[in-house]
């Protein structure tokens, strides 16, 4: 797993009173979103109830396979703990983050982690050489992720990890990604969208998690369908700190 610099912005600060706000007025900030929900769970675990008001900067497009809600978690999380005074390990934190979705805990690596189990064991490798690369999500395109992982046989399609490991900590990016066949069948337009951007000219084309985002390696590219393009790079953090983009 490798973190990048597209980013939801959040602010977070003591208030009189419990807030939660988005620039986006299409996702929820009730209980249903996953900031609110990091926010009660860490309250859940510790002795910290002072209200905190927050703000959403949407960047992150919703049902990309982009780790989107999960980074949210794992900021949360992280902003409390420095907010409450309390100095609670970040082991302790990414397991807390853990029961709220599989891929919170990665985002306390350095950037850089092979991920086992559910996604909740984490082992931070060495920072990848900054590279830059392209995410294409198409217009009207979005893929429930526990759709995608019910239909997904994982006997049937398989990419042995460990050879995955080795070739990207030797610089070789693999463009591989067993979900693409339960997306694929799921969304058959979606193989036509991955088979014309590799057409057009990237060199590597591959879905982002369980999609409907696809990352891409190579020069840029005029895109021939309707989609959300932007420009991004690998990111890492320091030790004790969160992840700062120069964006």
């Amino acid at each position: 797993m490798q973190a990048i610099s597209l980013c939801d912005t959040l602010d977070f600060s003591l208030s009189d009173h419990d807030s939660l706000t988005c620039s986006d007025p299409a996702i929820p900030t009730d209980e249903r979103n996953f900031i609110f929900k990091a926010r009660s769970l860490f309250r859940e675990r510790t002795s910290f109830n002072s209200p905190i008001s927050i703000h959403v900067k949407k960047e992150i497009p919703p049902e990309g396979g982009l780790g989107g809600g999960s980074g949210n978690i794992a900021t949360t999380l992280f902003a409390l703990n420095r907010l409450s005074g309390l100095e609670i390990e970040e082991e302790t934190l990414a397991k807390w983050g853990g029961e709220l979705s599989s891929d919170a805990p990665f985002f306390f690596s350095k950037g850089t982690a092979y991920a086992t189990g559910r996604g909740e064991k984490v082992e931070s490798l060495p920072a990848l050489p900054r590279k830059e690369l392209y995410l294409v999500k198409p217009k009207g395109e979005g893929l429930s992720t526990p759709l995608v992982y019910k239909h997904c046989k994982v006997n049937v399609h398989s990419t042995h990890p460990e050879k995955l490991l080795e070739n990207a900590l030797g610089g070789h990016l693999n463009a591989l990604n067993d979900l693409e066949f339960p997306a694929f069948a799921l969304r058959p337009e979606l193989k036509r969208i991955k088979e014309t951007l590799l057409e057009v000219g990237f060199n590597l084309v591959a879905m982002t998690g369980s999609g409907t985002t696809f990352f891409c390696f190579g020069p840029q590219i005029a895109i021939p369908f309707d989609a959300w393009v932007t420009k991004t790079s690998f990111l890492s953090r320091k030790e004790n700190e969160w992840y700062v983009t120069n964006r």
